[in-house]
C-alpha cells in the first residue's frame, strides 16, 4: 500500500524558465523513501496470504483465517485515521520508526506455540505499523520532489510500490510451502526493520513543527480535510475506483465461466497497465494539470468493469482488465497529486492519510457489497453495477475540473 513539497529554488530567472524536465527528480532523500517503501511493502505482502495459512495450520477454520486478514486491515485503517495527529505531534521520523518496529518486531512471536490469540495480536500490530509507514512515506515522497515534477515523482513511487505486490505476495506462499514458515517470518521481519536505517533522512515539515502546537494536528485532521471540497472531490473519485479494484481482485477468480488461467492473466494485465498508466498520468498531469485526468480515469475504469458483462469470453476479460488498469492507474496518481497540491507542506501527512484511507476502505468495502449483490444478480449484472458505481463519481470529477 497507503500516500502520503518543498519549493525548489532554481536560483535565477533564467534557471526558473527552464523546462520542468531539467529539474532533478531523484534526490537522496527521495531514493531512501522509495527503498523504505519497498522494504515495508515487501514485509506486508510476504505475510498477507501466509498468515491466514498459518492460522489454518494452528487449527483455525476459514473463519479464523478471515479474522486474521480482517484484523490486519482494520488496524491499518485505524492507524491511518490516527496518523495525522501522531505525525503532527511527533514528526515523520518518529512515526515511521514506530511503524516499522510494529510491522516487523512482533513477527518472530509467530515462531512460538501456535495460538490464534498470538496470530491476531501480531496482525493487529502489523496493521498499525503498516498504516503509519504508508502515510509517512507518501508525505516524504511528496516533500522530496520538485513541485513541477510532483506527479512524475508520485508515479515513480507507484511503480516501485507495485513490485512487492507482484513478487512478494506469491513468493511468500511458495516459500511457506517449500521452505517453511520460519524462513518467511525471518525475511518478513528483516524487510520491515531494514528501513529503520533511513529514519534520520526521512524528516519533513512535520518534524520541524512536531510538538510545537499539539492542537495543530487536530485542526489538520482527516475530518477537517474532508470538509474541504478540494480534498473531498478527489477522495470520492479515488474511493469509487478502489471499490472496483477490490471487487476484481476478490471475485474475478470466482466468476462463473472464468478459468484460473484467465483470471490470473487478467489480474496481471490490470496490475501492469495500472503501473504504466500511473507513470504516464504523473508526467501528463505535471504539464497539463492533474484535475483534467479525473474524468478520463473514471470513464476508462468504468468501461473496463462494464465490459465484464461478457465475463465468459476470455479475450474480453483480458481487454476489460487492461482498460480498468489504465483507468485505475490514472485515478491513483491524479487524486494523490491533487490532494498534495492542495495541502500546505505541514499537511502532507494528512493528505497522504486521506488518500490511503480511500484506498484501504474502498478496497475492503467493495467485495463486501459485491458479495451481497452477486448472489441475487449473477456476475455479469453485478460487474455492470460496479461500473455504474464508478461513473457515479463523475459528478465530483466534473466539479473539480470546473473549479480549477
Amino acid at each position: 500500500m497507503s500516500t502520503m513539497t518543498q519549493t525548489v529554488n532554481l536560483g535565477s530567472a533564467a534557471q526558473r524558465s527552464l523546462p520542468a524536465s531539467r529539474a532533478r527528480l531523484v534526490s537522496g532523500r527521495f531514493a531512501l523513501a522509495l527503498m523504505s517503501s519497498f522494504g515495508a511493502l515487501t514485509s506486508f505482502y510476504l505475510m498477507l496470504s501466509v498468515t491466514p495459512m498459518y492460522a489454518v495450520s494452528a487449527g483455525a477454520g476459514s473463519a479464523g483465517a478471515g479474522l486474521v486478514t480482517g484484523s490486519l486491515m482494520l488496524a491499518t485503517v485505524l492507524a491511518e485515521f490516527a496518523s495525522p495527529r501522531l505525525i503532527g505531534r511527533y514528526g515523520n521520523r518518529a512515526a515511521f520508526a514506530a511503524g516499522m518496529l510494529l510491522l516487523g518486531g512482533p513477527v518472530p512471536a509467530l515462531l512460538g506455540p501456535h495460538s490464534m490469540v498470538t496470530i491476531v495480536a501480531v496482525s493487529l500490530a502489523r496493521g498499525v505499523g503498516f498504516g503509519l509507514g504508508a502515510v509517512v512515506i507518501g508525505a516524504v515522497v511528496a516533500a522530496s520532489v520538485p513541485p513541477e515534477r510532483r506527479g512524475e515523482g508520485i508515479g515513480l513511487a507507484g511503480v516501485v510500490s507495485s513490485v512487492p505486490a507482484v513478487v512478494a505476495l506469491p513468493s511468500g506462499v511458495w516459500l511457506a510451502h517449500n521452505v517453511g514458515y520460519t524462513v518467511v517470518i525471518a525475511i518478513t521481519a528483516l524487510s520491515a526493520l531494514a528501513p529503520l536505517a533511513a529514519v534520520p533522512w526521512l524528516a519533513g515539515p512535520a518534524d520541524r513543527e512536531a510538538g510545537a502546537d499539539p492542537g495543530a494536528a487536530h485542526s489538520a485532521g482527516l475530518l477537517a480535510s474532508l470538509r474541504s471540497a478540494g480534498q473531498l472531490r478527489p477522495f470520492a473519485v479515488f474511493a469509487a475506483t478502489t471499490v472496483s479494484a477490490g471487487v476484481v481482485a476478490a471475485f474475478l477468480p470466482l466468476a462463473a465461466g472464468v478459468s484460473v488461467g484467465v483470471a490470473a492473466l487478467g489480474l496481471f494485465a490490470q496490475a501492469v497497465t495500472a503501473t504504466a498508466s500511473r507513470w504516464w498520468a504523473g508526467r501528463y498531469g505535471d504539464r497539463h494539470g492533474h484535475s483534467a485526468l479525473l474524468v478520463p480515469g473514471l470513464v476508462i475504469a468504468a468501461a473496463g468493469m462494464i465490459t465484464l458483462i461478457w465475463v465468459a469470453v476470455p479475450a474480453v476479460v483480458i481487454a476489460g482488465m487492461c482498460l480498468f488498469g489504465v483507468g485505475f492507474g490514472i485515478a491513483q496518481n491524479a487524486t494523490f497529486a491533487l490532494m498534495i497540491e492542495r495541502s500546505p507542506a505541514s499537511g502532507y501527512g494528512t493528505a497522504s492519510a486521506l488518500w490511503n484511507l480511500a484506498y484501504d476502505a474502498g478496497y475492503g468495502t467493495g467485495p463486501v457489497l459485491f458479495g451481497v449483490f452477486v448472489a441475487h444478480t449473477g456476475y455479469p449484472v453485478a460487474f455492470a453495477l460496479t461500473g455504474l458505481l464508478v461513473l457515479a463519481a463523475l459528478k465530483p470529477a466534473l466539479r473539480d475540473r470546473a473549479a480549477k
